[in-house]
């Protein structure tokens, strides 16, 4: 009952086929080849026509099964691997029609119902299929193009409307913490507070967290902050401001770029909270607690900071404070980091497949290059008595050790009694990819629906990829300074950033130069583009770098080489 065609042109699909009959739910390409002695570029020529061809007649959630010989494809799957140069580089061949690798297996060909090995060009000789892939690609979501987006929030008592920094369009107000949420971040969350019940008395904190903050940031780099600003009509006065307190950025930080009205010329400015603390402090300073009551607070929190897996512009962070008695404040901590520990291992089994260990560890015995960004932050923004670390221990690597939260205490005089306030703060975000065993924190923020179908409501389990072995591309740019001056990296970071989608995965200095006559200075850094999630080809990769070539040179004042 099927029908058949012959001489089929497989790089224009299109044309064989009535509209109607376009929608296929899978296309099969066996062994691809040009035909003769034809070399790798053509092959891959053939590839890349293939699948634009594929794209114009598959459904939405359809496959494209491409079975190739061993180490044509190029990628780890192969074994052994070919050299990527001398390689059909699949998977770029197919990320320039908008296709991801969901899956490889081995090619079997006596699982494939009718299928027959004919043999090499009908010869006699046997066509080797051993060691054989097929490669199943599906479509992916769409490399995001960012239009410019307002926000309307309270600030004091006032209404204002502020620009969203280009590097968080498509992550502000995403919702992950909402109820009719089944994001990993919001489990994690929900099992922590329910454990936590169980040895405080709890109250949420969390309505009416101001998502900007206006006043001093004493020892924070202002580098890393998300600086807003706001024309005179809508900025608030010191009244209106719930924390009393009033402050202008200082007009010298040029690498604040990210602003909202760069064009008005007497405005005040405001920041995207970098931390809950401050709003944590708050409760404390206004009395709004109760002794021996765990008040707990959670949201998103921005801060600009240089490229790494483990490192995003913005994440959520949780909070708990707790008043006590003084003399009593060790054996709250204990309380907290047993709590802690318990709701983790809880959650840890069922998610992950390597050993995860749980500990509290002085300040003291970290060194700050040891820090990731949340503990880096906070270690500027207020002493630190304790860091609270989890530790993996994957089969075949090395131990690994992050800090995903941190405990501080302060003193507080109620009346006539003194109170300890403890401070606790975690990252959820770092403790899901930890959980749930995903390496890249750009997967947390996805798009992609096949990332949420993993974790069905209150479910964690170890997360599979859907997008296996992306191909990446290499780019360098050299430039000189300006003179006297030294890069900020948190800047350069920043626009890589904002050019990029998200899609440099790290940025290596690789060379430095400085003249002996002028004194002039010149830096080579190398940057890698790879997405995690989405479809990224070499001409979108070589676009982007062109553009980060000619914003350096606007936003960094840098000369290009």
């Amino acid at each position: 009952g099927a029908e058949v065609l012959f001489s089929v042109d497989c790089t224009k699909l299109k044309g064989y086929f009535l509209p109607e009959k376009r929608e296929f739910d899978c296309i099969y390409f066996n062994f691809p080849h040009c035909g003769r002695k034809a070399g790798v570029v053509k092959n891959r020529e053939l590839l890349a026509r293939f699948f634009h061809s594929s794209a114009e007649v598959l459904a939405e959630e359809g496959e494209v099964h491409v079975a190739l010989c061993n180490g044509q494809g190029g990628t780890p799957a192969d074994q052994p691997r070919r050299e990527w140069h001398n390689s059909w580089q699949i998977v770029a061949m197919a990320a320039g029609a908008g296709f991801i690798l969901s899956d490889v297996h081995p090619f079997k060909a006596e699982t494939i119902h009718g299928y027959k090995c004919t043999g090499y060009r009908s010869q006699d000789k046997p066509f080797c299929v051993e060691g054989a892939l097929n490669h199943v690609f599906t479509r992916s979501a769409p490399l995001p193009r960012f239009q410019p987006m307002s926000c309307e929030i309270e600030l004091g008592s006032q209404k204002v409307s502020f620009q969203v920094p280009q590097v968080l369009v498509d992550k502000i107000n995403r919702g992950f913490l909402e109820a009719s949420s089944n994001h990993p971040v919001r489990t994690i969350k929900e099992k922590l507070a329910a454990e936590l019940g169980r040895a405080f008395p709890l109250e949420d904190a969390d309505c009416c967290l101001p998502l900007l903050h206006q006043g001093h940031l004493s020892g924070v780099c202002h580098s890393n902050i998300f600086w807003i600003s706001l024309s005179p009509e809508e900025a608030p006065g010191t009244e209106e401001m719930s924390n009393g307190h009033v402050d202008f950025c200082q007009d010298g930080d040029k690498n604040g770029w990210v602003s909202a009205q760069e064009g008005c010329h007497v405005s005040k400015q405001c920041y995207l909270r970098p931390s809950l603390l401050p709003d944590a402090q708050a409760i404390i300073q206004r009395g709004a607690f109760h002794p021996g009551t765990l008040h707990v607070l959670s949201g998103p929190v921005f801060r600009k900071c240089l490229i790494s897996p483990y490192s995003p512009p913005v994440f959520h962070e949780m909070v708990f404070v707790c008043a006590v008695n003084g003399g009593t404040e060790n054996s709250c901590i204990q309380m907290l980091v047993n709590s802690i520990k318990t709701s983790i291992c809880s959650l840890h089994p069922a998610a992950s497949s390597f050993k995860l260990n749980i500990n509290l560890q002085e300040a003291t015995s970290f060194e700050t290059t040891e820090l990731n960004d949340l503990a880096a932050f906070e270690y500027q923004l207020s002493k630190i008595q304790s860091f609270i670390c989890v530790e993996t221990d994957t089969p075949g690597s090395c131990e690994k050790r992050f800090c995903v939260g941190i405990i501080r205490t302060a003193h507080h005089q109620l009346g006539s009694s003194e109170l300890v306030v403890v401070f606790a703060s975690l990252n959820l975000d770092l403790l899901a990819m930890l959980i749930c065993g995903i390496s890249d924190w750009r997967m947390l923020w996805t798009p992609d629906r096949r990332f949420l179908r993993q974790f069905p409501r209150g479910e964690l389990k170890l997360f599979k990829s859907f997008s296996l072995y992306p191909p990446s591309y290499v780019h360098d740019v050299s430039f000189w300074l300006p003179d006297g001056e030294e890069l900020d990296e948190v800047a350069f970071h920043t626009v890589a950033r904002q050019v990029s989608g998200e899609t440099v995965v790290s940025i290596q200095l690789i060379d430095s130069f400085q003249q002996s006559e002028t004194g002039r200075k010149s830096l080579c850094y190398r940057l890698t583009f790879q997405s995690c999630d989405k479809a990224l080809s070499y001409r979108e990769a070589a676009e982007m770098q062109l553009l980060f070539r000619k914003e350096i040179n606007q936003r960094l004042r840098v000369t290009l080489r």
